[in-house]
């Protein structure tokens, strides 16, 4: 190690950010693999020519990352994190939730994806993945049947079988960028269900979807899919009008409340 090392010395003024640079770097390149220790804080302090105090800032900061993980102890160290898909889209989630990203916008990027999606997970899904996919449709018909639905139940087997059939794609980004919408966005689904008008048109068009996939028929699931964002916007719409209508009500009770009696002659 000390005769190869795996770093350079790092320039004065920005030294902690070109430590931290360079062992990110080494971490996404495969020099150092999961699971694997860094060199001794003291072997990083002599490679880089850096203070430690400059290598422990350096270190915080990957773990921050969730690159590295701090071990403590006679065999501890700084180790390189396995890569968690559920940490990731937690954090691409939590980054969504705060870009205030307008219905509009998301409801075509979900269209778009779930279109994408749909037609690989036909293609490359097997039987028993689609099955498996319809009986989950059929299962939340059934939940949003009852005479009171536990609408969290419902709102949790629709994320996951978002997620299913996002992983059906056998495209790892799909199933990642899929649980990080759900996470951070949804798609505003939580209004077809909460809807008395729309809930059981919304959960017998996910069962046709699936049905349609598991008959490996792209062009009926396609269909389906995009009755689903049309409902989705009407029902938005018909929300807007009705707050709007409420709102305007409301201003026009406050204003006679506060006009004074006029006297009469």
């Amino acid at each position: 190690m000390k005769d190869n090392p795996m770093f350079s010395p790092v320039r004065v003024g920005r030294a902690g950010e070109d430590v931290a640079l360079q062992i990110e770097a080494a971490i996404m390149d495969g020099r150092v693999k999961p699971g694997e220790r860094l060199p001794s804080e003291r072997d990083l302090h002599v490679q880089f020519g850096a203070s430690r105090g400059v290598v422990r800032e350096a270190l915080r900061a990957l773990k921050q990352k969730g690159l590295i993980e701090i071990k403590k102890g006679a065999k501890g160290g700084a180790f390189i994190k396995e890569a968690e898909l559920h940490n990731a889209s937690e954090s691409l989630g939590l980054f969504l939730k705060l870009q205030r990203i307008s219905a509009q916008s998301l409801i075509e990027f979900r269209e778009s994806m779930d279109r994408t999606i749909t037609t690989l997970a036909i293609t490359r899904a097997d039987a028993e993945e689609k099955q498996q996919l319809l009986e989950g449709a059929i299962q939340l018909g059934n939940l949003l049947n009852k005479e009171d639905p536990d609408m969290d139940a419902v709102h949790e087997l629709d994320r996951r079988l978002n997620i299913r059939l996002a992983r059906m794609t056998k495209n790892p980004v799909f199933e990642w960028i899929m649980r990080a919408v759900q996470l951070g966005l949804s798609s505003h689904d939580a209004v077809l269900y909460e809807d008395d008008e729309y809930r059981s048109r919304t959960a017998g068009n996910w069962r046709e979807t699936a049905q349609a996939i598991a008959d490996n028929e792209p062009l009926k699931a396609l269909s389906y899919i995009g009755y689903h964002y049309v409902m989705l916007q009407k029902c938005l719409e018909d929300r807007e009008v009705q707050e709007n209508n409420l709102r305007a009500e409301g201003q026009d009770a406050d204003f006679w409340a506060s006009t004074p009696d006029i006297p009469g002659p």
